[in-house]
C-alpha cells in the first residue's frame, strides 16, 4: 500500500510527490501527460524558471524526482476512486488497483474552447487568459478584451498596468449604461456584436470578424472560457465543490484537504486562479498536510 496516491502528475502533483518522497514516503502519481498548458509556448513567473517552456520544466522535474526512491510515476489514467480514511482503491485505465492511505486529486480542468473558428488554433499562443502569465511580453501593444461577465470590468482597470490600449468585445453580452461609461472614462473601445470568426495564420491573430461584418485587429486577446474538471473522481466520491466566474473548484480547507478526511487538492482543480506558482505552492502544501496527517 501507498502512504499517497497522486492523480495528476503536473506542477502540482509533482510538488506534492517532491515533498512526499524527500519525507521517505511512498508514493505513485498517475499521469496522462496532458498538462492544462501545453499549448504554451513558454511559463512565466515561476521564480527559477521563467519563461521556459512549460512542458520542459515538467520534464526536468520528473528527472529529479527519479532520485528518490519511494516516487513512482505512472504513466496512466485513475478510472475509478472508492474507500476511505487509510485504505483508498484507485482503479487504473490498464485494470491495475492501487491502495493507498492518502489521496491528492491534482488533475486539473479542461477549458472549453467556443465554437469560433480560429479560437481553439489560436489558444495559448495569441489568445490567452492571464496578464500576469503573458502580459509583459505584450505589454503596451494593442490589446482586446471578450467580455464575459461582471469580472472583465475589473481586468480592465488590472490590464492598464501593462497596456493604455485596449479593445472590448461585448460578443453579444450586455453591458449596463454605467459599466460602458466607466470604460468610455477609460478610453477602452467597446466593440459590440457577436465574434464570428478569429482569422490568423499558424494560431497568430490577424483580425477578430463580427457577425455585424466588421473586422477589427489586435495584437493578442485576452479570454475567458469556461472551464470543467479533467475528470469526474471528484463527483463519484460526492466531494463539495465551490463556483467560480469560470467553473468549478474543489472546496478545501486551509491545510488543502476536501470535504472528504483523507483527500487533498491543489493546482486548478482548487483554485480558479490559474499560475504555475500558486499550483506548485499548494501542491507542495498538500503534499505536506498529508504528511502530517499519518504522523503516530
Amino acid at each position: 500500500m501507498d502512504d499517497v496516491i497522486i492523480i495528476g502528475g503536473s506542477f502540482a502533483g509533482l510538488a506534492g510527490a517532491l515533498q512526499l518522497g524527500r519525507a521517505r514516503r511512498k508514493v505513485t502519481v498517475l499521469d496522462t501527460g496532458l498538462p492544462r498548458n501545453r499549448f504554451a509556448g513558454h511559463s512565466h513567473g515561476l521564480l527559477g524558471h521563467d519563461h521556459k517552456p512549460p512542458l520542459e520544466i515538467l520534464a526536468e522535474a520528473r528527472r529529479q524526482l527519479a532520485r528518490y526512491p519511494t516516487v513512482r510515476l505512472l504513466n496512466t489514467r485513475a478510472d475509478a476512486i472508492s474507500g476511505s480514511l487509510d485504505d483508498f482503491s484507485v482503479l487504473t485505465d490498464d485494470g491495475e488497483s492501487l491502495r493507498a492511505r492518502r489521496l491528492l486529486l491534482s488533475y486539473g480542468v479542461a477549458d472549453q474552447m467556443p465554437s469560433i473558428p480560429g479560437f481553439a488554433e489560436c489558444w495559448g499562443q495569441s489568445i490567452v487568459p492571464c496578464p500576469y502569465c503573458d502580459g509583459f511580453e505584450v505589454a503596451g501593444r494593442h490589446w482586446g478584451l471578450v467580455w464575459s461577465g461582471p469580472q472583465s470590468a475589473h481586468a480592465v482597470s488590472l490590464f492598464h498596468d501593462w497596456t493604455d490600449h485596449l479593445t472590448l468585445f461585448a460578443d453579444g453580452h450586455d453591458i449596463s449604461p454605467e459599466t460602458r461609461a466607466d470604460l468610455a472614462r477609460r478610453n477602452v473601445a467597446v466593440i459590440d456584436g457577436r465574434i464570428s470568426e478569429i482569422a490568423h495564420a499558424d494560431g497568430r491573430l490577424s483580425t477578430i470578424n463580427l457577425d455585424t461584418g466588421a473586422k477589427v485587429q489586435v495584437d493578442v486577446l485576452f479570454a475567458h472560457p469556461r472551464n470543467q474538471p479533467s475528470a469526474s473522481l471528484h463527483e463519484a466520491l460526492g466531494l463539495e465543490t465551490v463556483d467560480t466566474p469560470v467553473g468549478i473548484a474543489l472546496k478545501v480547507d486551509d491545510r488543502r484537504e476536501t470535504t472528504m478526511p483523507g483527500i487533498y487538492a491543489a493546482g486548478d482543480l482548487a483554485n480558479p486562479m490559474a499560475s504555475v506558482t500558486l499550483a506548485s505552492s499548494h501542491g507542495a502544501m498538500a503534499g505536506i498536510f498529508a504528511q502530517q496527517s499519518m504522523l503516530v
